[in-house]
């Protein structure tokens, strides 16, 4: 399984790429310790990077880098928000995606690394592939398998902010009433929080209700534990006024929602 490797400086940088054969497809994930669509995004990215063997010369590679600390690399691709996934090969830039979707980013990059991979399978000759793909297959055949990696995945995204909302839609854009109404509660209570488009993930939005035992939407999550739908948050917030006061920021007496 294929492991995303931190890049800390720009002479490290230099010497990964210069390290890699032309047909490799390196996989650039720009990011900030203190955003927490970042922190989604590397969940996705870390889930991605399991599926695809490490083999010799590689198909892909994947590394990360803080884009506030290696400001010239950013600048030299373009980044102006994070996440921000850069596609590479050969030193073209073959797409870019900006933003925490999670189908956004599988589709950008199985578009480009399944040829890839397939190239380097070639290279090492025929001993290779079988197993490489066989295993490859074994994964993809294996339900328990698949839902304990989705769970994993699941359990770092309701750890991504202390206040974590999984919702229909963004706070800008609810896409349901339920949606809207509890978003409307956190800016109310000044609540700083990440949130989740779920209608942009068919994994998670499935996987989420069995994990939480909890088939609706909206879902409130504090602290990694849920809190409930729309009804829970308004019965709690009717027993207790402070229920969300540990997470409020009084600065602008408006809510602040992380954008994935």
């Amino acid at each position: 399984m294929s492991k995303i490797e931190e890049i800390t400086s720009e002479a490290a940088f230099e010497s990964h790429i210069s390290s890699l054969p032309s047909f490799t497809l390196l996989i650039i994930s720009f990011y900030a310790p203190w955003a927490a669509p970042c922190a989604q995004m590397a969940t996705v990215l870390s889930t991605l990077a399991s599926e695809y063997p490490v083999i010799t010369p590689p198909s892909t590679s994947w590394v990360k880098i803080n884009a506030e600390e290696l400001s010239d690399i950013s600048e030299a691709y373009n980044v102006t928000a994070v996440p921000f996934l850069v596609l590479v090969q050969n030193g073209d830039v073959l797409e870019t995606v900006s933003g925490s979707s999670a189908v956004k980013v599988r589709e950008a990059i199985e578009k480009h690394a399944g040829s890839y991979r397939t190239a380097a399978t070639a290279t090492n000759g025929p001993a290779a592939a079988p197993g490489n793909n066989e295993a490859e297959v074994s994964t993809e055949e294996d339900p328990e398998k698949k839902k304990q990696e989705l769970f994993r995945r699941l359990g770092d995204l309701v750890k991504a902010a202390p206040v974590m909302l999984f919702m229909k839609g963004t706070p800008s854009e609810p896409k349901c009433g339920f949606s809207r109404q509890l978003v409307g509660i956190l800016r109310d209570n000044a609540v700083k929080y990440g949130f989740f488009n779920i209608l942009a993930d068919d994994e998670v939005r499935q996987g989420l209700k069995e994990f939480a035992d909890w088939p609706t939407f909206p879902q409130l999550w504090v602290d990694g534990e849920l809190v409930g739908g729309l009804d829970i948050v308004k019965e709690e917030l009717e027993g207790n006024a402070d229920f969300l006061k540990p997470y409020s920021v009084k600065a602008n007496g408006d809510a602040t929602a992380v954008e994935p």
